[in-house]
């Protein structure tokens, strides 16, 4: 779709791209596939030991393609619908159209489906053949699957994964049942319109394939199932509703990347499934050798969650219960280097344990252990939940964390600090190195959590906990007034990625504006133009932050060549290389609208606020922003914020929101009413008093 052209939700093209890589994905939180491809991944389904762990292939019936008969040509296009979360594929021909539907239900996470619609548009009689072509065969590189008895007319396979990612760990069983698929579907001649329904039911029981099944079953019936989806997936979007006055490429970017992203989410009042993560490039990808093998990074803690926390936090908790749940397997991966606590790995999988395929990372880039935990205290400074961390396992990971970095940490006599020696920052060009800026900061931020989280639970604090966070050195250049990436960093040498920028936003390390600006000129212009894309992104940020609006612009414009056509697929690399799909970038360019534009910084006690608007931006619109309970309605352009609460907190204990400027201005904010103010910086916070 041209620039400015039809729905910004919705992609059309008449051709496919030429890369199959770049086809869009149809996912849920337990299945995903791209399209047209013969395979399909089930969440947490991994096959191979330690650094050979890959999603394992699920053979796929949805693959299919239509076709007219006879080597016929006729016109189609390929739609994908951000509103409806469809993909569609049309032909049409003299006298009939053929339009192929795919969908993953966004409720019944365990089915997919697709239909087939022939409508006549004449008069005609004869009858009308669509050939269905398959790569389908019920095998696996990754499982051994038995056939097994029909149910309800279904084919039935099933199998578990060939290689345990632990010796002597569990090998995860796959159910399928799949509607038979015929090679050709023909419009009878005294039929005008006729719809075929196709289900794929994937589970990890057969009880759970079969009850899957027979719901879909039971819901074809007058396009029951279909409705039922687009009524929770339309519930999903209004929830995270988020408008752009601006470019319209700007706004497709937009749905795109809410489209994938809320895709990767399990469904609200879900049944207590385990959720298995976010990897890199989604659920779709991550068959061996592709897409980081659907191992799960600091991309999901990092980059991905403060959006989700922000829109739909009940999905933000999920994403918290899989580290949770890969605890012990964190606590091995911190005995085996010989520390303490718990270590999360760098690239994790089922188990917690580490599964990248390289050792020196997960070795070195031991920051992610921090961004797991920081991800843990903005969702407690959002949501005031307590009951994650009393009951669910949540301060057991938050103690292991400080343990884990106090026994990291190493005493320097000559400069009377503690050091962190022998990692790899996020800048992947440099390893082995001394005090990465980014590293010690975020060990510092981890260990003032515990430290306050202790208190408000009424535990007793470590005394080294915040000791050491007073003392970890942050590398900072007295002369220069900036902080050199790590102990030696030369200023010039070239970066990888985002990395000392990282200071100022998420980590909101303590440092003046004059420094916020030295860090970003002096790395702006030596990382890496071909580094990953969620770099640009950061930058953008931070130049919002110093209100230097057309500096912020050009930043995220970077982020466009990494935006393939026409279905808005990321690439990780502006060459092509590196993950498809990739969530990581979509999630930095989130946080530039949500965060960037708007201002808002999470805090143990204010939701800050301070917008900016770069200038082909005339207005944003967030639907639903949740804070401590209640969900905001916030609308922002450079005159005016208008704010309401369009749901308030249902714990009659809570005191009522109020918005506070900066002048001192205050502003009650209460359900149903909306306030507005000039624009200006300020903060959302509990009124000090209950008001009625």
């Amino acid at each position: 779709m041209a620039d400015g052209e039809g729905d910004p939700g919705v992609f059309t093209a008449t051709a496919l791209p030429g890369d199959p890589r770049l086809l869009p994905t149809v996912t849920n939180a337990f299945l995903g596939t791209r399209v047209f491809r013969d395979i399909l991944h089930a969440a947490g389904v991994y096959s191979g030991a330690a650094g050979d762990t890959h999603r394992a292939d699920v053979p796929s019936p949805l693959g299919l393609r239509m076709a007219a008969p006879g080597g016929h040509s006729p016109a189609e296009s390929f739609t994908l619908d951000t509103w409806t979360g469809t993909f569609s594929h049309t032909i049409q021909s003299p006298g009939y159209e053929a339009t192929h539907q795919l969908y993953a239900h966004h409720s019944l996470v365990h089915l997919m489906a697709f239909s087939v619609t022939i409508r006549r548009l004449d008069s005609s009689t004869h009858p009308i053949t669509i050939q269905l072509q398959s790569l389908f065969v019920p095998h696996s590189q990754d499982l051994h699957l038995t056939p097994g008895p029909d149910f309800h007319g279904a084919h039935y396979i099933y199998g578990q994964t060939l290689v345990p990612e632990v010796e002597g760990g569990p090998r995860p069983t796959v159910h399928m049942l799949w509607s038979p698929i015929p090679g050709s579907l023909t419009l009878g001649g005294a039929e005008r319109e006729r719809c075929w329904q196709f289900l794929t039911a994937v589970a990890g029981s057969a009880e759970e394939a079969r009850r899957s099944f027979s719901a879909g079953l039971a819901l074809l019936p007058a396009g029951s199932l279909l409705r039922s989806h687009l009524r929770a997936w339309a519930a999903l979007r209004r929830r995270c509703s988020v408008q752009l006055h601006g470019p319209p490429a700007l706004r497709q970017a937009l749905h795109g990347c809410l489209y994938y992203l809320l895709s990767a989410i399990p469904p609200r009042d879900s049944p207590g499934a385990p959720f298995h993560g976010i990897s890199p490039g989604g659920l779709a990808n991550g068959t061996r050798g592709e897409d980081y093998w659907g191992h799960v990074f600091w991309d999901q803690d990092t980059w991905m969650f403060p959006n989700i926390l922000l829109l739909e936090p009940e999905a933000a908790r999920a994403i918290l219960h899989y580290r949770i749940r890969t605890l012990e397997g964190a606590r091995r991966n911190a005995r085996e280097q010989g520390y303490e606590g718990a270590k999360f790995p760098w690239e994790s999988a089922a188990t917690g344990r580490e599964v990248c395929p390289e050792e020196i990372y997960g070795a070195q880039e031991i920051h992610v252990t921090g961004d797991v935990l920081m991800a843990f205290e903005q969702y407690y400074c959002t949501t005031q939940d307590l009951k994650l961390f009393q009951e669910d396992g949540g301060w057991e990971l938050v103690e292991a964390v400080a343990q884990y970095w106090c026994s990291r940490m190493v005493w320097s006599e000559e400069e009377q600090l503690y050091h962190i020696r022998g990692v790899m920052p996020p800048d992947e060009y440099h390893s082995h190195v001394d005090n990465s800026a980014y590293t010690n900061a975020v060990a510092r931020r981890s260990l003032n959590f515990a430290t306050d989280l202790a208190r408000d639970l009424l535990l007793p604090v470590p005394e080294e906990w915040e000791d050491r966070a007073r003392k970890i050195k942050v590398p900072f250049d007295e002369e220069r007034k900036y902080h050199p990436e790590y102990d030696g960093y030369s200023p010039g040498e070239p970066v990888k990625q985002a990395d000392v920028v990282l200071l100022g936003f998420p980590l909101m390390h303590p440092m003046s504006a004059e420094v916020r600006r030295n860090d970003l000129e002096m790395y702006e212009p030596v990382t890496d133009p071909a580094g990953p894309a969620m770099t640009w992104s950061m930058f953008a940020v931070g130049w919002l932050e110093l209100k230097e609006l057309q500096r912020a612009w050009s930043q995220l414009e970077k982020c466009f060549s990494n935006i393939t056509e026409p279905f808005k697929v990321w690439v990780e690399n502006s060459d092509g290389s590196g993950a498809v799909n990739f969530l990581t970038g979509m999630g930095g360019f989130l946080q530039v609208i949500l965060f960037g534009f708007t201002g808002f910084r999470i805090t143990r006690s204010r939701l800050l606020f301070d917008p900016a608007l770069p200038d082909p931006i005339t207005e944003l619109k967030v639907s639903s922003i949740s804070y401590l309970g209640n969900r905001l309605e916030v609308t922002i352009s450079r005159e005016e914020i208008r704010m309401e609460v369009a749901e308030a907190s249902r714990d009659p204990l809570a005191s009522p929101l109020e918005a506070v400027l900066g002048s001192g201005q205050r502003f009650p904010l209460r359900e149903g009413q909306s306030v507005s103010f000039p624009t200006a910086a300020g903060w959302i916070q509990r009124s000090p008093s209950r008001t009625p």
